[in-house]
């Protein structure tokens, strides 16, 4: 027996699903070691995985470490682990304002992962592929956190598809910071594409193949060719481009221009034109003028993505743009991001109209109050809309059903399975 047997660990993990990654990695070492995993009541070391990717963010990660501190004050926790990406930035800072926590551990490494405990539903899972981003965005804090770009070899990413595969998961979730600069570091070129078809060859018991956070720019039109052709892979393309104006796109460092980016939407859209675009943008950016903004929601009008997620501006230490003039007053970011949001609203519910009466497949995630959440391949885990299924039969999470949608939602649909 383990001296560690006894030892109950629990963890929260905040923040992306690359968290989630680090987060499942380190409980399965713990497991290894003798751990046994539990829920945050019930522990005896608490584990709190940061993130600090915005202001909001900090705060929610400050809030759960008190949330601990209180409980060991309790007597309930003996211990207190703080790792993770705010630790990565402040931890000089937090090691002198929080006496209580007992230790606190900066990043993980990508190419350390031993076996995993999996936090998410046992029928979908999220592969990390890459760590770390060569696009240094101005706005950005990740490449401070994170250091050197790193991907993980290929041999190791193919072992973990072999493992999803023999678990007959429904959903592998390929995700990274920017997963298009994917080989940078190990071939000296993007090599995404090539090993796409590798981890479609290694996939046969997955279900369906989700690519999370496409850079606008090298490697996409083979990226596209590979989610037309092969339908292991969902026809959902992740293509946060975060602005529309030149001026404020050069100011944020993208590198990519409005040309390229409208060039961009109406290729995928042409030779996809059954794929959900999901984007993310950022209203409030240092002198974005109300000008710009509207530039940007015309931009949203047109194109009319299926999928939208936005922020305010969060102002970063050490980042360019921290320093920049004319930064927007809070009040204004807010009035932005509430009219865009607004406008994204009316767009979703009038594009979900669409699927009314149509058949499509949907993977059964749970159930709750007498009828299943499932989610379409237009939908990744967490962030985007659900499905509401009514079903005589009995499904279990993980079951893909084919569904007639009957009605349409602001951002979900409703439907019943046919058989």
């Amino acid at each position: 027996m383990s001296a560690h047997s006894k030892i109950k660990v629990g963890i929260i993990s905040l923040g992306c699903p690359r968290n989630l990654v680090d987060s499942e990695s380190m409980l399965g070492r713990l497991v290894g070691k003798g751990y046994s995993i539990v829920d945050i009541p019930r522990a005896d070391v608490g584990i709190v995985n940061t993130c600090a990717f915005i202001e909001d963010a900090k705060k929610e990660s400050i809030d759960v470490i008190l949330d601990l501190i209180d409980l060991k004050k309790e007597g309930r926790l003996k211990k207190i682990i703080v790792c993770g990406c705010l630790t990565q930035r402040y931890k000089k800072q937090l090691t002198k304002e929080l006496p209580e926590v007992d230790v606190f551990v900066g990043r993980s490494s990508l190419n350390h992962e031993t076996k995993r405990f999996a936090i998410t539903p046992r029928h979908y899972a999220y592969l990390k592929i890459c760590e770390g981003c060569v696009n240094n965005c101005s706005y950005c804090a990740i490449p401070k956190i994170k250091g050197k770009f790193t991907s993980l070899d290929e041999p190791g990413v193919l072992d973990k598809v072999a493992s999803f595969s023999r678990q007959k998961i429904s959903e592998l979730n390929v995700i990274g910071q920017d997963i298009t600069g994917y080989g940078l570091d190990l071939h000296g070129e993007r090599s995404l594409p090539a090993l796409l078809k590798k981890i479609a060859r290694e996939a046969k018991g997955i279900g369906w193949i989700r690519l999370l956070y496409l850079y606008p720019g090298p490697v996409i039109d083979e990226v596209l060719s590979i989610i037309k052709h092969d339908p292991k892979f969902c026809k959902y393309i992740d293509l946060p481009v975060q602005h529309i104006n030149d001026r404020i796109l050069k100011l944020m460092r993208r590198h990519t221009a409005k040309k390229e980016i409208l060039t961009l939407i109406e290729k995928v859209r042409r030779r996809l034109p059954e794929a959900a675009i999901r984007t993310s943008l950022i209203v409030g950016f240092p002198s974005e003028s109300d000008r710009d903004f509207e530039e940007l929601l015309a931009f949203v009008k047109a194109v009319r993505f299926e999928r939208l997620g936005a922020f305010m501006y969060s102002r970063e230490e050490h980042t360019p743009a921290y320093n920049f003039k004319n930064q927007i007053p809070e009040a204004v970011k807010q009035k932005r991001y509430a009219t865009l949001m607004s406008t994204q609203r009316e767009i979703s519910e009038e594009l979900n109209q669409k699927f009314m009466g149509k058949i499509i497949d949907v993977l059964i995630d749970e159930k709750e109050n007498g009828r299943y959440l499932g989610r379409s391949q237009y939908d990744a885990p967490e962030v985007d809309g659900i499905v509401y299924v009514n079903a005589k039969v009995k499904y279990a999470p993980g079951d893909f059903v084919k569904v007639n949608i009957t009605d349409t939602l602001e951002y979900d649909l409703v439907g019943e399975v046919i058989r």
